[in-house]
């Protein structure tokens, strides 16, 4: 029984923190946005160094898909900002981070 009274908890144990809210100037969305999609960037770096760690031959091809992925989707985050820009539009981001427990 208590397992079930657990398992309750944990399936509704979800967080949501608002990352990123606003109406931006484009030169301030450019900004946002590059920063973080470079931490991000920069954590599967990280991950990559520490697998390699003692382990030559350690399989990083996760770590290298997603960096190759958010470089593209940074690239695009720049075209679509840069539209923005000519036309005369300010931003709107708006970034929730839903976190929740999973086994």
């Amino acid at each position: 029984m208590s397992d079930t009274k657990t398992k309750n908890k944990i399936e509704k144990a979800t967080q949501e923190v608002n990352l990123v809210e606003g109406l931006f100037r484009p030169s301030e969305a450019d900004f946002l946005i590059n920063v973080l999609i470079e931490e991000k960037i920069n954590f599967h770096r990280l991950q990559k160094l520490s697998l390699c760690i003692g382990q030559e031959q350690a399989d990083t091809k996760y770590e290298c898909s997603r960096i190759d992925e958010l470089l593209k989707e940074k690239q695009i985050a720049k075209d679509y900002i840069s539209i923005a820009r000519k036309e005369g539009y300010n931003v709107v981001i708006n970034g929730t981070l839903n976190i929740s427990f999973v086994k």
